[in-house]
């Protein structure tokens, strides 16, 4: 396994990076890849696909791991769905090394409740589940990553043992935490926007504004805006990228 496994490809300046949500891999941003005309670098962040674990997980841990991986210093647009909305405002910070030079932060939870974080905290201290065959694994990848119905599954999402399927994914990735958002924003060096599909029952809309009075709303979508319709991210992202450049 790799430390980061990274996918690269594309031409032009920004480079773009890409970071997927809990549970997903770097698979997800297919569709948007193919209508950036960008340098692009797209991790399955760390526990996750192809990426080694941690020992721990925080968010500064798996900023720090993605910029290490990288290999080079920027700067960069990043794009990050939930949980890779969170690294992509840590990097902003500019604590880890990694010029960011806008953000685009798409479907982050900013409220979660006592009970969420303990279901969370218990997700993580499970063993890995194990599945007879591939297709039953690939179909608890897609029910965890959210993907079920509107993305196949990635091959790197599971892992075949001597005792049968898995996911990839390290559970113990799922102890993170509630991120501050409020303090990530306040903390961040380069423009950010903030943006959630109308009907994400995750990331509400008015949530997002209560933080940021510019956050975007994306009409008719979900919490994997990014996957339902790439397209729909053009706009917010050219503006990043207009003002890199």
């Amino acid at each position: 396994m790799e430390t980061l496994k990274l996918r690269t490809g594309g031409r032009g300046e920004p480079a773009v990076l890409l970071l997927h949500g809990l549970g997903a891999t770097g698979a997800v941003w297919h569709g948007l890849a193919e209508l950036l005309d960008h340098r692009l670098l797209v991790p399955d962040l760390p526990g996750h696909g192809g990426s080694a674990p941690l020992p721990a997980y925080s968010f500064p841990a798996m900023a720090a791991a993605v910029a290490a991986g990288l290999a080079e210093s920027g700067p960069v647009v990043v794009v990050g769905h939930s949980l890779g909305g969170v690294l992509a405002l840590e990097l902003a910070s500019g604590r880890h090394g990694l010029a960011v030079a806008g953000v685009l932060a798409l479907g982050v939870k900013v409220v979660w409740s006592e009970a969420e974080l303990d279901r969370a905290a218990a997700m993580a201290a499970r063993a890995p589940r194990l599945f007879p065959a591939r297709e039953d694994a690939e179909v608890a990848y897609l029910k965890v990553s959210g993907l079920t119905g509107i993305a196949p599954a990635d091959p790197a999402g599971v892992v075949e043992t001597p005792d049968g399927w898995r996911l990839s994914l390290d559970a113990a990735a799922f102890g993170v935490g509630a991120p501050d958002v409020r303090s990530l924003l306040a903390q961040a060096r380069c423009p950010v926007v903030l943006a959630a599909g109308e009907n994400d029952p995750m990331s509400r809309p008015e949530q997002l504004r209560a933080l940021a009075a510019g956050a975007v709303t994306l009409p008719a979508l979900g919490h994997n805006a990014h996957v339902e319709d790439p397209a729909a991210l053009l706009p917010l992202l050219t503006k990043l990228t207009e003002r890199d450049g």
